[in-house]
């Protein structure tokens, strides 16, 4: 039996059909972009928070024993270089930033790996009940509340510091083009286990491929990464 080649129908489409569908793409993910995206952050996140409020509660509240704050917000870099508060469920001890600095100076190793990715594989600063949150991402869950505001999107790019921004080097337009995500490519292709030059060039990937479908897909990945932990 013959096998039929699809890339023989895409040979034989004329040249401006084929430019035609570009354009067509193009315009559907330029409105998308530019209108769709937003609305479908308001309407998911709308369906979701009779959901998660009390699930964010019981974590703030379990999050309070040991005598800390239960919401933790962090200075981050959103679009167009606008600065806002991220939040999360405080994953860390109390006295976090002194834990970090006296825990880098006994630990060279520790150090230079923070200063290559951010982030430590055995973060001292992280309590019993932040591994767990950590590694279901529950506590990004009040990150919600920046989608509500239109800090942020279901899925984008990771909030990065100010500090980060120069280690995008000339793809800082590609990141600041759009509003950061709870959820991206770098969430579900590895997250600790890719560089940060991997993760930049996934920044930029996405812009690329953005869409309802491509959202919808990173989305579903996420709920089965939550499930299966794989978090950090």
């Amino acid at each position: 039996m013959k096998t039929f080649d699809f890339r023989n129908v895409a040979r034989s489409v004329p040249v401006t059909d084929r430019g035609r569908r570009t354009v067509l793409r193009r315009d559907s993910q330029t409105f998308y972009m530019t209108f769709g995206k937003r609305l479908f952050d308001l309407v998911l996140a709308v369906l979701l928070l009779p959901i998660l409020i009390p699930v964010i509660f019981a974590l703030w509240v379990a999050t309070r024993f040991d005598g800390g704050v239960g919401f933790f917000g962090h200075r981050r870099v959103g679009r167009n270089g606008k600065a806002f508060r991220c939040w999360k469920i405080r994953t860390m001890v109390v006295d976090a930033e002194a834990k970090l600095k006296e825990y880098l100076a006994e630990n060279p190793e520790a150090l230079a790996e923070w200063r290559r990715d951010q982030k430590l594989a055995n973060d001292p600063r992280i309590t019993r009940l932040g591994h767990v949150l950590r590694a279901t991402s529950l506590d990004e869950l009040p990150q919600i509340w920046n989608v509500l505001k239109g800090e942020m999107s279901f899925v984008g790019p990771r909030p990065v510091v100010r500090d980060e921004i120069v280690r995008y080097g000339v793809d800082r337009t590609a990141y600041l083009s759009v509003r950061p995500g709870l959820t991206g490519l770098w969430q579900v292709s590895g997250r600790n286990d890719v560089s940060y030059a991997e993760r930049v060039q996934m920044d930029v990937r996405y812009l690329s491929m953005a869409s309802l479908v491509t959202d919808c897909t990173l989305l579903l990945k996420t709920a089965q990464a939550v499930f299966g932990q794989t978090g950090r």
